[in-house]
């Protein structure tokens, strides 16, 4: 298809969309650009505006526009109200792609200040996500040698927010891990899934995979870990780089194939969107796993024969956007915790409103992310709780970083690590 084709039909696409808002107003108090910044081009409804003003070329596609796309969280909170069940998600993803394929912000200075680092890692490393796995060793000696410490302590990196978001981690556990292909099954053999690693995930939060690969295993599933899957695209689809986005799809999709599996298994509820998502599109195609957060798929398991050891804490539980908003699965979070004895689960306060990680938005936007993230940190003392869970690395990797700036010593997890932990493993 030639580019001026795609045009026309993502701003065809675009209109049908943006025509079905009827502007009632019920996303702005959900909104949490709006919640900051009290104006109508920072909330949905106005942003929907802006979009039609410029697809029918009544406004024009300038830097005004682009900071009012950029500054939203694509939390999608307001779909959840939406009386019309406007595809708001789709909306901003179309309006992205619109700005990435005009030529004038194609060669921009880097709309979101992008540093050539970032650039370079996105490129290298989060599009070939499988170069983490060697990439750990080298992290794990500079974070034990103490230099990761010390170099992000310098004052010019005290500025960047990349340079600070790496701080944290100086923090994490990082175990060697070189992934096999297949994990069997204990005992009785009840199915067999895949787990998406994601990219990030893969290099941080090595625990959250192996846990969710031992519970897995535990309750009679045998887990592949197909090695040619790659990024989710979720970063590259909500820059508007829909071709970039499309090609990661398409190579998980190859990976994924001829698998004998009942779902896909996403830790990251990130990703898990993304993967959804374009697997749904695909059903006409033949491809028809269900992709499915694990807090979604433990729920639905049986676990007569799994034993915990009894943990007398109390755990305050973060509802990620995605998996609130998009998956609608943020209750599975508090019923799989449930297994253990003697633990206290309570809702983290403002659960409706996005933690301000969205993705790669802290680093483009720290302003607005720090504003979001203070909320929830204040928010998560009045629980008194003793540990957080939340199931989307980003926002893990967020709140824990903030928590840490503050000198507060609080663990922040995945839920399925805390229930491995705990197993009672004969």
């Amino acid at each position: 298809m030639k580019n001026s084709d795609h045009s026309y039909y993502l701003i065809k696409e675009l209109l049908a969309e943006a025509n079905r808002c009827v502007a009632c107003g019920l996303c702005l108090p959900h909104c949490p650009t709006y919640h900051l910044t009290h104006s109508e081009a920072d909330s949905p409804r106005g942003r929907i505006a802006l979009m039609s003003g410029v697809a029918n070329k009544h406004i024009p596609l300038n830097e005004r526009f682009v900071q009012h796309m950029d500054r939203c969280l694509t939390c999608r909170a307001c779909e959840s109200v939406c009386p019309s069940n406007v595809a708001y998600g789709r909306l901003i993803n179309n309006a992205r792609a619109m700005i990435h394929e005009n030529s004038s912000f194609v060669q921009k200075e880097n709309r979101s200040g992008k540093s050539w680092l970032r650039d370079l890692l996105e490129r290298e490393l989060v599009a070939k996500s499988a170069r983490f796995d060697i990439l750990r060793p080298a992290l794990r000696l500079l974070v034990r040698s103490g230099l990761l410490s010390l170099l992000l302590r310098l004052n010019v990196l005290k500025r960047n927010a990349l340079a600070q978001s790496l701080l944290f981690l100086a923090t994490r556990n990082l175990p060697g891990q070189i992934w096999r292909g297949s994990y069997p099954a204990k005992g009785f053999l009840r199915g067999e899934v895949a787990l998406f690693l994601g990219c990030v995930a893969r290099l941080v939060d090595t625990e959250t995979l192996l846990s969710t690969i031992s519970i897995l295993n535990q309750l009679g599933y045998t887990v592949h870990v197909p090695s040619a899957q790659t990024c989710c695209g979720a970063l590259y689809q909500h820059s508007g780089q829909v071709d970039a986005a499309m090609s990661l799809a398409q190579q998980n999709l190859r990976a994924f194939e001829g698998l004998n599996i009942q779902a896909i298994i996403s830790t990251a509820s990130g990703c898990g969107v993304q993967l959804a998502e374009y697997s749904s599109r695909l059903e006409d195609a033949g491809f028809s796993v269900p992709v499915m957060d694990i807090g979604q798929f433990l729920d639905a398991r049986v676990w007569d024969e799994i034993s915990f050891v009894p943990l007398s804490r109390k755990i305050a539980v973060h509802e990620p956007c995605t998996l609130r908003n998009t998956l609608r699965a943020s209750g599975y979070l508090y019923s799989v915790l449930q297994h253990i004895p003697g633990i206290e689960v309570v809702e983290l306060p403002g659960n409706d409103r996005c933690c301000g990680a969205a993705g790669t938005y802290f680093l483009d936007q720290p302003e607005f992310a720090g504003a979001l993230l203070d909320e929830k940190l204040q928010t998560f003392e009045q629980t008194r709780a003793d540990c957080l869970v939340t199931a989307n690395i980003g926002c893990a990797l967020h709140i824990a970083n903030g928590l840490v700036r503050k000198g507060k010593n609080i663990e922040v997890l995945h839920p399925v690590t805390l229930l491995a932990r705990q197993m009672r493993i004969k």
